[in-house]
């Protein structure tokens, strides 16, 4: 099978396209081949984790723009576990870190001011009701690997009991 005829992060061999990885020179070797479930997800910054735990094989692509794309793909699920994991040459890393936004940077901070990072533990600090799971996340439980939600400082994710949330930032300590 040729490099263009299936998705490169996913697989799939519907709607294959070649799509820049900016910043580019428009060349093949900056460009990655996508199907339309990606390409259109990766457009409206609307991703679906489930589908992009593809990156866990893509993101060891030997192809630097695979590797780019995967990158910042973890970034944005906030995936820092997997980011920690990847290797790149200094160019290719210096690429994928100049194609993220400024989202991705965004600085989230704890109750006591402490920064936080994707795949910290933290520690609720407040008795919290859980809307719509029928429990409370109780003051003292360590909440392991959080993600960091998209585009929203005052808000990380985590499990709590077996259950994906959101947690304001105000209620959790670094632990």
């Amino acid at each position: 099978m040729s490099r263009s005829s299936v998705c490169e992060l996913c697989g799939s061999s519907e709607a294959v396209s070649l799509t820049e990885v900016s910043p580019s020179d428009a060349s093949e070797e900056q460009s990655i081949y996508l199907c339309a479930n990606c390409k259109g997800q990766i457009e409206c910054g609307e991703l679906d984790e489930t589908h992009f735990n593809c990156l866990n094989d893509s993101m060891w692509s030997e192809i630097p723009a695979v590797a780019v794309m995967s990158y910042r793909l973890l970034h944005m699920l906030g995936r820092q576990d997997l980011v920690d994991m990847m290797y790149m040459e200094e160019t290719t890393k210096s690429w994928a870190d100049a194609g993220l936004s400024s989202e991705e940077k965004l600085v989230y901070k704890d109750a006591n001011g402490v920064i936080l990072q994707a795949g910290d533990t933290v520690v609720i600090t407040k008795d919290l009701d859980v809307k719509g799971t029928g429990f409370t996340a109780k003051r003292g439980t360590a909440v392991r690997n959080i993600g960091l939600v998209h585009n929203d400082v005052e808000h990380i994710e985590g499990r709590v009991n077996g259950v994906k949330i959101h947690i304001l930032t105000k209620f959790l300590k670094k632990s």
